[in-house]
């Protein structure tokens, strides 16, 4: 079972609506400072029912 990484503080950035085709649009802001690339970045989503809450983590490439 992987570990999973505990919640620090959080930063709002924005919301988005689901798209009919089921994406979810990330901030280009976000994506600037993550240095995560369209296309060829993974996330692990984790979920948590309790909070209703979707975590998305980038995956390292081990």
């Amino acid at each position: 079972m992987k570990s999973q990484k505990q919640p620090t503080k959080r930063i709002y950035l924005d919301d988005y609506i689901l798209q009919k085709d089921m994406r979810v649009r990330l901030p280009k802001e976000l994506i600037k400072n993550l240095q995560i690339y369209p296309g060829k970045t993974y996330f692990e989503i984790y979920f948590d029912p309790s909070q209703k809450e979707i975590i998305l983590v980038v995956k390292n490439s081990d």
